[in-house]
């Protein structure tokens, strides 16, 4: 660690500021506003190591300290908090980042680039409207149970019969109500709308993507997953192995170990949410198509497809999906690593 290392607290204002030398220890101390801040790292020396907690807007400072020339280092928070000493203060938490910087095992977080984030925060938008569209659905149905009106689950229901039910004359729901309830089926139609409109972006946006294009080879995988990996994944090189890449997708069983005693759990489900999310929806389209292919006696099963039938029949389908979202997460690095598209092999 060079005597020049910054280490910079994060914030939306005010911005606590540490400067160590090669021993962790702190030399001096700052607080600057945001403008304050980049006229401080414009006057840093190439090469200065910057400190930074892998947090909201810790990308866009890595990025202008890279114009700069200075070398930025994101921390992943949950391994930083670790060296917080006393009372968490602005005070403590620049010092931890100079602590935890002398340990070789903490890797640093890639800064990702603007394209990266953008295409990332389709996705956040996206999430939003989906769950701003099942809210709207229950809260639909909940009113409609209110007249004894019962819909069934699913988007599809609700278009085939609630339009007819609040636009006829004999609803049995009063009139102020109906009225709104008219205005709330439209609300949930034009999310819909912005959604497909959204996907349609997504899939424009992977036809020139090499990568993308290889990710959508491997079944369970299509172009909304492969676009948030695309986003999500700063740099598939630093995955030395299939499983730190599962691990690091929260995808991988919680371990606990004494002696030659060692316990296996549930997953850690740590990591994305999101992106572990459309890896088990994934496993369960996959697992689907098997059954259907599996009741076709013309039709040659895959050796994945063979043992995720086996494995469905032994554990259940819940637990099957997430075991086998845990092989697809090493498939993908295989297949982004190798840059070759994934092959199946059909089995008699």
């Amino acid at each position: 660690m060079d005597a020049t290392t910054v280490a910079i607290d994060l914030a939306k204002d005010v911005f606590e500021v540490a400067i160590g030398n090669r021993g962790g220890q702190v030399l001096h101390r700052h607080r600057f506003t945001r403008a304050r801040l980049q006229r401080f790292l414009e006057g840093q020396a190439a090469g200065t190591e910057v400190l930074m907690e892998a947090c909201g807007t810790a990308h866009h400072w890595g990025r202008l300290c890279q114009r700069l020339q200075l070398v930025p280092v994101l921390l992943p928070v949950q391994y930083v908090r670790a060296y917080v000493r006393r009372n968490k203060s602005d005070r403590t938490d620049a010092a931890a980042l100079l602590e935890a910087r002398r340990c070789g095992e903490i890797a640093p977080v890639p800064v990702k680039t603007p394209e990266q984030q953008a295409w990332q925060g389709l996705h956040r938008i996206r999430q939003q409207w989906q769950k701003t569209r099942t809210a709207r659905i229950n809260g639909l149905r909940g009113l409609l149970r209110e007249y004894g009106i019962v819909v069934g689950l699913g988007a599809r229901r609700l278009h085939a019969h609630v339009p007819a039910i609040v636009t006829t004359e004999e609803a049995p729901v009063p009139g102020p109500l109906l009225a709104a309830l008219q205005t709330l089926l439209e609300e949930i139609r034009e999310l819909e709308r912005r959604i497909k409109a959204l996907d349609a972006t997504l899939v424009a946006h992977l036809a020139t993507d090499d990568v993308g294009q290889r990710l959508q080879t491997i079944p369970g995988v299509g172009p909304i997953t492969a676009s948030a990996l695309l986003a999500s994944v700063p740099h598939i090189h630093q995955f030395r192995r299939g499983r730190q890449f599962a691990s690091w997708l929260g995808l991988t069983p919680r371990e606990a170990a004494s002696g030659h005693r060692v316990w296996r759990g549930r997953i850690t489900k740590r990591g994305d949410v999101y992106l572990r999310t459309l890896l088990i929806h994934g496993a369960r389209s996959v697992i689907r198509h098997a059954h259907a292919h599996a009741r076709q006696a013309h039709v040659a099963l895959t050796a994945r497809q063979r043992w995720v039938l086996a494995l469905v029949s032994r554990r259940g389908v819940n637990k099957a999906a997430t075991a086998f979202a845990n092989h697809q997460a090493r498939v993908i690095w295989a297949v982004w690593r190798s840059e070759q598209p994934y092959r199946s092999v059909a089995t008699p």
